[in-house]
């Protein structure tokens, strides 16, 4: 058969396809997700499990009119593809890009931006109601997955939607288990006849008729749901108002296809639950979907390998050999992390103490209460968490551990510019929404040694303290063996200049020290941005004439801001050039590239110093701040 792809510029045309072009169809879209991630890198695992259904919604639905909402996003490339940007997926998630997540901005087919989890249901619903509201006639499609349904949201949006007769479906995209035999011939043809209109009719005569006689009710009520429950999981969806259907092969379009058909035609919220694999089709990915979730480029024909000459260590393993140290020296500590073990590095900690760890799922704000609990009654919790991931629990951070003081340490990984994620996966925040909180402290860790002793200091705190690091790797510093701390709240003079104060949080104190050896300017590595070295901040600033702060963070309220009112508090004026992440999101690409892009590497550092300052004379005296 000739290609059909490479003919497809829009969704339109696949509604004209018959079942064999598009079980075709379905065959080159994993083939091409496979070519270009292979190239690029990128979520893998997911996408390949998604291609029959994207298949299957885009030929039912009349998109983008209708709307389909996906959740978290990362399993997007088979409808990018479909949807008009086939010839730019060699550019995914690179400047310049196509991102690896819905963009309202890059595709009217992406009608809701995301790359959080659990909100695809509560814009879908707005969505179906704003339909309502308008008079328009179209459909909004929620689809979520497994993992996505344990967060708390995601329940808040049902037991809304529940109430409300719009055209919502809602397709729970099941791949954390295996096609059981009930999911085949049988329950296909029960999962049609379920979302048929002849089933829901009847359904609706027998209550109206039975209704007359309250105890034949009752009784038919219970029989159905008893009779139902044997060919479904659950009826816990219908208790929310939905009429559930399911479930049903994801990777079978004889059976996708027909059910979306007659669930399109149904009033009120409907309910579907597909069943998928993970990497379906790419046996290497099925075998194992967690190191095919987001690998880095590969041969598809050879598969994933190990590197010639053993990586840098990261700052999540880093983290991941501290917890675990740490945890054998001091029984009161447990781990916490809300479904991210591979991710915040603590597969080997689950092994060795399994009692005391905890994957609460994807509920944030659970965690950080569920922590606060633990710590009331005389444990130690760590909640290893993305600093994107802890928005989410901010008011718990704020209400439920800091304003009572309780020593929770938030192990915050992925600080900074994350890279090929984007702003979505961005740590560009949490210095500002920390140090305005009463009773919280804040570390910046420079490098991975740094990583490890800041740990210990935060733990040693009766407290809560929030210690951020970035993505990946660093200097390369090697990490002590020991659990020794370093001085709570204190920074250091790393290098010694004139005229020039270069004051340096977090990782960017590299690239800072390489700026400074061509300014011949002072470096202080401050460590702490709150509590601040406000001591080392005053004595450097009364021997220099003008001063720098950097930080991998937003600039507004962040660990500059922090400078300037300690230097205000003290009566002291001086030029401050603050550096730092601008007032703008910032997009997917390579993250040496990013941070050239915005002057945050070190020639960025001294042009922006330069064009400041100037290169000026040394000072060559003592100049305390006015006052």
């Amino acid at each position: 058969m000739a290609p059909l792809l490479p003919t497809l510029h829009d969704p339109s045309a696949l509604r004209h396809f018959d079942r064999a072009q598009l079980k075709q169809l379905a065959d080159e879209v994993r083939s091409c997700v496979l070519d270009n991630v292979s190239r690029t890198g990128g979520h893998l695992s997911s996408n390949l499990g998604t291609v029959e259904l994207t298949v299957a919604l885009h030929h039912v639905f009349n998109t983008p009119h209708d709307r389909l909402v996906w959740d978290v996003g990362h399993q997007t490339y088979p409808h990018k593809i479909l949807t008009g940007r086939r010839e730019r997926m060699p550019s995914l998630r690179q400047i310049g890009g196509i991102s690896g997540f819905p963009q309202r901005s890059e595709s009217e087919y992406d009608t809701f931006g995301t790359a959080h989890s659990s909100t695809s249901i509560s814009a879908a619903l707005g969505m179906a109601l704003a339909a309502k509201q308008k008079g328009e006639d179209r459909h909004a499609v929620a689809i979520i997955g497994d993992g996505a349904m344990t967060a708390g949201m995601a329940f808040e949006a049902l037991n809304n939607a529940g109430v409300y007769d719009c055209k919502l479906l809602v397709i729970l995209n099941d791949n954390d288990m295996s096609i059981s035999p009930p999911v085949g011939a049988l329950n296909r043809y029960l999962a049609q006849l379920m979302s048929g209109n002849f089933y829901a009719a009847a359904k609706n005569v027998g209550k109206s008729v039975l209704r007359a006689a309250p105890p034949l009710f009752e009784l038919a009520k219970r029989l159905e749901q008893h009779a139902k429950g044997m060919v479904v999981p659950a009826t816990l969806f219908e208790q929310f108002g939905f009429n559930y259907v399911g479930p049903i092969d994801g990777h079978d379009l004889d059976s996708l296809v027909p059910t979306l058909e007659n669930l399109k035609h149904l009033h009120g919220p409907q309910f579907l639950h597909v069943v998928t694999k993970k990497g379906q089709g790419y046996k290497l990915a099925e075998a194992d979907p967690v190191a095919y979730h987001g690998p880095t480029k590969f041969d598809p024909a050879i598969g994933l390998v190990k590197p010639a000459t053993a990586p840098k260590q990261t700052f999540t393993q880093v983290f991941g050999h501290w917890l675990c140290d740490m945890a054998a020296q001091d029984s009161r500590l447990v781990g916490i992390t809300p479904a991210m073990r591979e991710g915040s590095g603590l597969v080997e900690f689950e092994q060795r103490f399994p009692e005391r760890y905890y994957d609460v799922g994807i509920a944030e704000q659970h965690a950080v209460t569920f922590a606060a609990g633990l710590a009331c009654e005389g444990l130690k919790p760590v909640v290893a968490i993305y600093s994107t991931f802890l928005q989410r629990g901010y008011d718990q951070m704020i209400h439920d551990v800091a304003i009572q003081k309780l020593p929770v340490v938030f192990a915050l990984d992925r600080a900074g510019l994350v890279g090929a994620d984007g702003a979505t996966h961005a740590g560009a925040y949490d210095i500002a929404f920390i140090r305005c909180i009463p009773n919280m402290s804040l570390a910046c860790p420079a490098d991975e040694a740094e990583c490890r002793q800041l740990l210990s200091s935060a733990f040693a705190q009766d407290h809560p303290v929030a210690v951020r690091y970035p993505r990946g790797a660093g200097a390369g510093v090697a990490t002590p063996p020991g659990l020794e701390p370093l001085p709570f709240g204190k920074g250091e003079l790393r290098r010694s200049g004139q005229r020039i104060a270069i004051v340096v949080f977090g990782t960017l104190l590299y690239p800072a020290l390489k700026a400074a050896e061509a300014l011949d300017a002072t470096v202080l590595n401050m460590r702490w941005v709150k509590p601040l070295d406000v001591e080392l901040l005053l004595k450097t600033v009364a021997t220099h004439e003008c001063i720098v702060t950097l930080e991998e963070g937003a600039l507004m309220g962040g660990a500059g801001s922090a400078v300037i009112e300690a230097m205000q508090a003290a009566d002291v004026q001086m030029p401050v050039l603050q550096l730092g992440l601008p007032d703008r999101f910032i997009e997917h690409g390579d993250p040496g590239k990013l941070l050239a892009s915005i002057g945050l590497d070190a020639a960025g550092i001294e042009q922006s110093i330069l064009e400041r300052f100037g290169a000026g004379e040394p000072a060559g005296k003592t100049r305390p701040g006015a006052l």
